[in-house]
Order: C-alpha cells, then structure tokens, then sequence
C-alpha cells in the first residue's frame, strides 16, 4: 500500500458561511499523511438528494451536527481503518453498506461526504501532488481550466425569497484567460453596485448567501434589466465576451405543474411559464438556465428542453440531484443537457464521478458547483480542474468562501500555464455560441 492504509479518522464539529454547523473529517495514513475536508450544505435542496444528518430539537436552531460526528468516529472510523485509501471506490462502497438507507439518512450524507473527500485528500498528499493533479491521473483526465458562472444578484432561497429567480450570473467565454475572467467580473460586479446604490441608497445594500448583491427589485425582468445595464456600464457588450446564466430553482416555487412568481403577482402553469422564460431568452443575452422547471414536472422539463435545448444550455440540479441514474433517465426521455454537480448531494466522490461520466456519455455537460453554505475548502476547484468538467459554479464575486475557489483556479492556472483555460470566441462553434 505503500503507507496508504488509513490508520486513524478524526471529525469534529466547524461552521459553515451561514454561520450553522458542518461537519469536517481528517483522515490520516500509516505513512504521516493527511487529508481534510468539509462538508458544505444546501439552503435549496433537491428531495432525492443525499440527507444532511442535523440533531433536530432547539439547541443551535436544530442544526447541530453532533450526532453526524459521531457516526465519523464511532460508525465509519471503524469501518475503514486499514483500508487502502488510494481504493476511494471501495471505502465509498464501505460506507453505503454501513449506511443502507436510500438517501444516507443513517451515518449522514454529511459524514459520508466530509469522510470520502478527505480520503481524496490524503490520497494527494501521500503521493506529494497537488489535489487536481491527483484527481487528474487517478481519473485519467487532462486538467484544465473552468469556465465560470459568478453570480451577479442573489434571490430566491439565497435571499428570502425577495426576487423568485434564485441566481443571475454572469459567464465570460470570451475571456483569453481565468485571470481575465476574474478582471471583466469584478468590473461588472462593482458596476451592478452602484446600479444598486442609486437605487437604494448606499445603505440599503447587502449581499444574499453566496455574495451577489440583495436584491431591490419590483419584478423579476427588473434585475434582467439591470444586469444588463451592469454589464454596459462595465464598458461589454452583452452578449459578446459577457452571456448571462440564470438558476430559476423552479422547485421553490412550483408545484406540480404550476408556478407563482410572487413578486410579479403571476400564476402560471408549465406552458405559460415556459413561455417566459423563452421570452426572456429572446429578450436577454441567456446562454445558460439551471432548473427552469420543478423536479415534479418532468413533461414540463422535457418540453422546454425540446423548445430550447437546441440553442441554450439547460442544467439539471434538483431536478437531476448528482444522480447517475437519474442523468440516464433524463437523456433517455429527452430532459436538460446538462447536470449540475454537487459532491454533497450524491454524497460521496465515487457516486459523483459516476454522474459525470455518465453525463459526458451522453453528451450531457456536467457543471462543478458548489453550495449556499460554504467554507474555506477549495476541493471543487481541484475536482473542476483535475476532471476537465469545463465550467465551474461557486457563487459571487465576494465572500471569502467564494473568493477562495476562484483564487484556487488563478493559482492552478499559474501552474497550468497559458493556454489551459477553456474558455474563448463565444461567436465560435461551441454551447455558448448557439445564443448567437
């Protein structure tokens, strides 16, 4: 093994970016390597995704992890010790069985992913290779450079609910680097603040959980509206280097067909709301659209993808939930063309490395994407880079938890040398240049 045997797993209790508990592992080998990791943690969740274990009652508002750290220690630590960590399938393997629920609602979605990932971690280390470039050759994948989605303005889950659309981002394929990327974004970002500020007043400015500025705004379109103007007061022509990508998270607030946009005051059903969007993509420079329809209205998501998934790119999360076999599902019945990929919603690294092959199988485009409750660890980055996923979702352009993931990618990016960002012409034959 080479001092990859796990000789000793430890856990204890931190905090995510919303200030709740989370749950982080630290696995160490025979050899004096270690690996760590956290789990991160969703405000908008899918129904069929892996079970955040939380201890329930008053104290901590419900949200402690006390009892998802005792599985670490008394159930999983147990279980792997002395198992080949480079076998990351089978200690994955482990702990489903030890587990046996469908949703990992007995150790914890939250202890398992936390545990897998910081076996991924010492994995790494052992070796004496960066993360991404483990990830890389274990996987057999040539690293490169994500395109990313930076959130502009937050709403929906992110936001109390002030605007029903949860993200309105921004990507910038026509960037020549990360780095440049990086530059265009802050510029708009800034510019979408003092939009905001002539509105509200420089007092009434916030940001939602991942960053990108609260929303004011008397209707949905409203922030369409204004991103735009961001982007052109940022000196780009929307939709040239700089598309815009939304996250409707219609499982918010659609049910079973239907939809109501609150702050539009507006009750609609599958096809009136497909309509909309469709609209907007006319009207806006949309290249990208995370669950347009709820996960219960599978006829609605396989309309819109037949009306639209030939020139925009469609993202499955709730509605997919890092699922291999619902991926296979969806291509089968004609449903996104494109999965959002959350290590804590399949639960472990194994599962959603199953869900990005399976996607990239069927020609389906798997998107590394965080969570609303973050930390300071950069895994997804490496995972983005080391797998060639190509596009990368982290949140906004502030926040520390956010900032240190797309700091990760520039020193990648260092490392990688020119040429290793994916991005470029978005007027060229690609996903985002069928908007034009």
């Amino acid at each position: 093994m080479s001092g990859s045997a796990i000789k000793e797993v430890a856990s204890r209790r931190v905090w995510d970016s919303r200030g709740n508990p989370t749950v982080e592992v630290d696995v160490h080998l025979e050899s004096g390597a270690m690996g760590r990791s956290i789990a991160p943690a969703g405000a908008s969740r899918g129904a069929r995704e892996a079970f955040d274990l939380r201890d329930g009652g008053d104290f901590l508002a419900g949200k402690n992890v006390s009892r998802a750290v005792e599985n670490v220690i008394k159930r999983i630590a147990p279980a792997i010790i002395g198992m080949d960590c480079d076998d990351l399938a089978m200690i994955d393997r482990t702990m489903i069985d030890l587990d046996g629920s469908q949703f990992k609602s007995s150790l914890g979605g939250n202890a398992m992913v936390a545990t897998s990932l910081a076996c991924l971690h010492a994995s790494a280390a052992n070796a004496g290779v960066p993360l991404w470039a483990w990830i890389s050759k274990a996987y057999d994948r040539k690293p490169a450079i994500p395109l990313p989605e930076i959130q502009i303005f937050g709403g929906g889950a992110h936001a109390a609910q002030r605007v029903d659309i949860q993200d309105f981002m921004i990507m910038v394929p026509g960037a020549e680097s990360f780095d440049e990327v990086m530059e265009i974004t802050s510029n708009v970002y800034f510019a979408a603040g003092r939009l905001m500020s002539e509105k509200v007043g420089s007092g009434g400015l916030g940001v939602a959980d991942e960053g990108g500025w609260w929303p004011v705004f008397n209707s949905n379109e409203e922030a369409l509206e204004t991103l735009v103007r961001a982007i052109e007061a940022a000196g780009e022509v929307p939709g040239e280097r700089v598309l815009i990508s939304l996250d409707v998270a219609a499982s918010e607030f659609g049910k079973k067909g239907r939809y109501r946009l609150a702050l539009d005051d507006r009750d609609m059903d599958s096809d009136g709301f497909n309509e909309l969007l469709g609209r907007w993509m006319e009207d806006y420079p949309i290249v990208s659209i995370e669950d347009p329809l709820g996960e219960d209205d599978k006829m609605g998501m396989i309309a819109f993808t037949k009306a639209y998934g030939h020139k925009v790119q469609i993202i499955g999360d709730d509605y997919l939930v890092t699922n291999a076999d619902l991926v296979r599902e969806a291509v089968s019945e004609g449903a996104c063309n494109a999965v959002l990929v959350k290590l804590n919603q399949a639960g472990t690294v194994s599962e959603t490395i199953e869900t990005v092959v399976a996607a990239e199988g069927a020609g389906y485009r798997p998107v590394i994407s965080a969570r609303s409750g973050e930390t300071e660890d950069t895994t997804i980055s490496h995972l983005s880079v080391g797998l060639n996923c190509k596009q990368l979702k982290v949140g906004s352009f502030t926040r520390s938890e956010r900032m240190a993931k797309w700091n990760e990618c520039l020193r990648i990016e260092c490392d990688l040398g020119a040429g290793s960002f994916v991005g470029g012409n978005p007027l060229a034959d690609t996903w985002w240049g069928k908007r034009r």
